[in-house]
């Protein structure tokens, strides 16, 4: 297979900016990024994998005593400045970093919210005193931060949130419920979105001791049960003045664009999970012996491991992709709450892209690792149950995946009307040709704008991992190959649902599903990451 580009293409916009000469990879991070990434491995095995159990029935103050083990070992502090506490770390050594301290998802969301959509908004808009006093506690660890967007009657339509908060005795003060926040049970500081008089959507930090702020019972979940999830009632708050996060009615400025870093924090946080099942699904397949021979020389559960290996690939290839795009963005604008906000919202559409994509490739993962076991995978005797409980609801916060879906293509159809992307596709795959047929289409309906948003993720996703096998060769190569015929089917349904017309699919190369599935067995996990 040519892993070529067509460089001649022109610059478009979002998914078809022409592809870059260089993409990062694991190799790019320093020995110093390497001591970070072993750092964050080692916590997540030795301290947080080790009490798993415990983490479950929410031992009282041991979550709290792990992610201030996390802090003052430097690994919450990633994403917050150098000033107040944090380290100031490129996105791409932020997100690996965070991938090692999600081998366990509880550990992982409680740590995430914390350490990204808690503080990116107080990072990027708040005030020099605001920063000063909040940023070091939760850098630290010696603070939890969570995020308090959702109500029980506006989940994906956050905007139309009820919340109140009104001008009164010099405070503001807030009545109202939101739902779903992560930390809840934990967290010192709440960045709390509600309406001025009604009717201006705007930003609060919310500590959890002012009066009037209420946390109601844990919900009762299906998984993620070590981590706090609960509501928080506002009845009548009494909210300081100055603790109006931005400008009045620009709250949107500060929920939107921290989801959009969020969700390329939770495809990170997607990745840990995944890399923990293939590890434990490959040391069961080892071990377990059926008709006389380990079940790891089974050619369908070979072809499990090759397919879940090359997956994470790809999911991984758009990741490091999207991270150094993004800070090249922050680089690109000065660090002011206006230039923050346009570098957040450069690659929303990436962002979302990425999290749609490697939710679902979790979720694949972990339901094949699940299946390896059989039916000990049923049982809550090994750690693959908790695994599968834990992972359907990577498609359904920061965001549902369907109302990314709905933003990537009306979001990219936007820009196009407005000059600002190019519709045309770039590059010379089956794919990206399939998407620039698809996307000149205006959508009829909400099912043809979900494909088309299917076949920009999926371009941009063959795109990014074959550059990235450009460059590695050897073991990348084969995972691309692995990787393309499965990705060439998901686009051709999505064509199909936009166009109707018929699509005759790439003949798929050959591959040695035995020696890759062999490779993952050696190495635990996926290759070369």
């Amino acid at each position: 297979m040519a892993l070529t580009f067509d460089m001649d293409v022109l610059p478009g916009g979002a998914f078809l900016y022409r592809p870059p000469e260089k993409i990062f990879t694991v190799e790019d991070f320093s020995s110093d990024d390497r001591l970070m990434i072993e750092t964050a491995e080692q916590f997540s095995r030795k301290e947080v994998l080790s009490a798993v159990d415990r983490l479950q029935v929410q031992e009282e103050g041991l979550m709290p005593s792990l992610i201030r083990q996390a802090g003052e070992l430097g690994l919450l502090g990633t994403n917050a400045p150098e000033k107040y506490g944090g380290l100031g770390l490129g996105k791409n050594l932020s997100a690996r970093i965070l991938e090692f301290l999600s081998l366990d998802a509880s550990f992982s969301v409680t740590a995430g919210v914390t350490s990204g959509i808690g503080v990116f908004g107080l990072s990027w808009f708040g005030t020099d005193a605001q920063k000063a006093q909040y940023l070091p506690p939760v850098v630290s660890g010696e603070w939890l931060s969570a995020y308090c967007l959702s109500e029980p009657n506006s989940g994906s339509d956050a905007l139309a949130a009820s919340t109140r908060a009104d001008e009164r005795g010099g405070k503001w003060i807030l009545n109202g419920t939101k739902a779903w926040v992560s930390n809840a049970k934990w967290a010192n500081l709440f960045l709390v979105m509600a309406k001025i008089d009604g009717e201006r959507f705007s930003a609060f930090l919310v500590e959890r001791n002012f009066p009037g702020v209420h946390i109601e019972r844990e919900e009762l979940k299906m998984g993620l049960k070590g981590s706090s999830t609960a509501r928080v009632t506002l009845d009548n708050a009494e909210v300081p003045i100055e603790s109006l996060l931005y400008e009045p009615g620009q709250g949107h400025r500060v929920a939107l664009n921290a989801l959009n870093l969020g969700r390329f924090k939770l495809s990170a946080m997607s990745l840990g999970p995944a890399r923990q099942a293939m590890r434990e699904a490959a040391a069961y397949a080892l071990d377990r012996k059926q008709f006389g021979s380990p079940i790891s020389e089974f050619g369908l559960i070979q072809q499990k491991f090759a397919t879940m290996a090359a997956l994470f690939y790809v999911a991984e290839s758009m990741i490091y992709r999207t991270g150094a795009s993004i800070d090249a963005a922050f680089e690109a604008h000065p660090d002011t709450p206006e230039g923050n906000r346009k570098a957040a919202e450069e690659y929303a559409i990436e962002c979302s892209a990425c999290k749609v994509f490697a939710t679902e490739a979790e979720s694949w993962i972990v339901d094949e690792a699940f299946q390896v076991f059989g039916g000990y995978g049923f049982t809550e005797e090994f750690p693959i149950a908790r695994h599968y409980r834990d992972a359907r609801v990577s498609r359904i916060y920061e965001g549902t995946n369907e109302i990314n879906r709905v933003f990537i293509a009306s979001r990219l159809h936007k820009l196009a009307e407005g000059g600002r992307a190019s519709l045309e596709a770039a590059g010379d795959s089956f794919i990206s040709k399939l998407a620039g047929k698809a996307m000149a289409q205006p959508p009829r309906d909400q099912i043809a704008l979900g494909a088309q948003s299917d076949l920009v993720l999926l371009a941009y996703a063959e795109q990014s991992a074959r550059l990235r096998a450009r460059q590695s060769g050897a073991w990348a190569e084969e995972l691309f190959k692995v990787a393309v015929p499965v990705l060439n089917q998901r686009a051709a349904a999505a064509f199909q649902r936009v166009t109707g017309e018929a699509v005759l699919l790439p003949q798929p190369e050959v591959n040695d599903l035995a020696e890759i599935a062999g490779r993952v067995y050696e190495f635990g996990g996926p290759l070369g990451t």
